[in-house]
């Protein structure tokens, strides 16, 4: 079966690795492999805008605040975990 054509080119390596490891056919197996390829894909591309303009930016008055992809990040992660766990995965299996 092919990834989902809207994934970043990782996120389809992510999809075709776990459904070459694990057999993965219903219906809601795949919805939550599709969800957990899309937080993938959320996560590393708020990480590589972290790294092109840092973790820490300043607002209208000039305080130091956290960039809001770092937030982006960390959810994204979170969700990539949860739909792997319930997928019946753990993220050091992929």
């Amino acid at each position: 079966m092919k990834p989902p054509g809207h994934l970043s080119k990782p996120a389809k390596q992510l999809w075709v690795k776990i459904l070459t490891d694990y057999e993965i056919d219903d219906g809601a197996g795949l919805a939550l492999l599709q969800t957990a390829c899309e937080a993938f894909q959320r996560c590393d591309e708020a990480r590589r805008l972290i790294r092109r303009e840092s973790a820490v930016i300043r607002d209208r008055f000039g305080q130091q605040k956290p960039h809001p992809a770092v937030a982006i990040e960390r959810d994204a992660r979170g969700q990539l975990i949860a739909a792997l766990r319930s997928l019946k995965l753990s993220p050091g299996d992929i």
